[in-house]
């Protein structure tokens, strides 16, 4: 007999219109029938999902089913715990590093052709810690895994789910489990080391314990709706051991080299950078900034040849738009070292 968070999903999927979703909890309630001993219900059920199917009269070729769960919006408690998006963002317009970009490209994989991995009692990489110094990239990963697969990005607002009252902040992550399982998406744990800090930690206290816990508990249960989960963290060092074992992958994103630099400034200024641009000196002059703090220094420098006009960015701007964007971080860094 199929769980209830199965015939949730399988629910959750006829009413979003989502196909794909009822064939994939279909497939795994066949499975799991089979091994049971159940063949002919098996079979009768793979059989039923093997049918051709007429697309739905409303529905033009080519259009997108996926994009209809964005009705289904988070309602009464989860309404202050998530909010939701359409990405339209892409891997391919990020810098990444090969191995960074082949990792995310397999994921991708592995979500596209989930209902043949169900198939031979498989599932897809589902969870994935983003490890990173700030303006790495992390949080636009979760938004271009998002767009790739097609899905809605749920982020979870960790301030609104943990609280100071005994057993709260528990129930409110169960909540936001269950809309996990319920409705395919990206959910996007931010800041993550304010949950999945270590037990052991020094100022920890009972009720981070029992998040902790629970988060823990959680993340193992079944995903019958093969959602993705994506937790992003700046500090790894304080992420328990237990819940790191718990990913599908864990990835690093670093500071931009120069052929990093020199990506994303080409990217930025879609063709007015100046010709003669010297990408040694651009790319110490970036040493050190992450990918966000280029991308703003690169932006300050096109504004300012906008407002000049001026067709293209030289290497001064560029260099002096960097310089500034180094020393804004600094005298920052130093007000937090008072």
């Amino acid at each position: 007999m199929p769980a209830a968070k199965q015939v949730i999903a399988l629910l959750a999927g006829h009413l979003d219109g989502d196909n794909e979703q009822v064939r994939t909890v279909a497939l795994q309630i066949a499975a799991a029938e089979a091994r049971q001993g159940h063949v002919k219900t098996a079979a009768t059920m793979k059989k039923l999902l093997d049918r051709p199917r007429d697309p739905p009269a409303t529905q033009t070729r080519g259009a997108t089913p996926a994009a209809a769960t964005l009705l289904a919006k988070p309602r009464g408690d989860l309404e202050d715990l998530v909010t939701v998006a359409q990405p339209k963002a892409r891997l391919s317009a990020m810098t990444l590093t090969s191995g960074v970009r082949e990792r995310l490209d397999r994921m991708v994989r592995q979500q596209s052709a989930r209902g043949r991995l169900r198939e031979h009692a498989l599932r897809p990489g589902s969870k994935l810690l983003l490890v990173g110094p700030p303006g790495s990239g992390k949080t636009l990963t979760a938004s271009a895994l998002a767009g790739e697969l097609n899905l809605p990005l749920f982020t979870i607002r960790l301030d609104a789910v943990i609280t100071r009252f005994l057993g709260e902040s528990a129930t409110k992550l169960r909540a936001v489990f269950d809309q996990i399982a319920q409705m395919r998406g990206v959910y996007l744990f931010d800041e993550f080391d304010a949950i999945g800090g270590k037990r052991s930690a020094g100022n920890d206290v009972g009720e981070v314990r029992r998040i902790l816990n629970s988060f823990l508990q959680f993340l193992e249960e079944p995903n019958a709706t093969d959602s993705v989960i994506v937790a992003a963290t700046n500090h790894p060092e304080l992420l328990d051991r237990a819940l790191i074992r718990r990913f599908d992958e864990i990835i690093e994103y670093g500071l931009p080299d120069v052929d990093g630099v020199r990506d994303i400034i080409k990217r930025r200024l879609a063709g007015r950078a100046s010709r003669s641009l010297n990408w040694e000196k651009i790319g110490g002059a970036a040493h050190g900034l992450s990918q966000g703090e280029v991308s703003r220094a690169v932006e300050e420098a096109l504004r300012e040849a906008i407002l000049a006009d001026k067709k293209t960015v030289d290497q001064a701007a560029l260099v002096t738009a960097l310089d500034a964007r180094r020393a804004m971080r600094e005298a920052v860094a130093d007000l937090f070292n008072e």
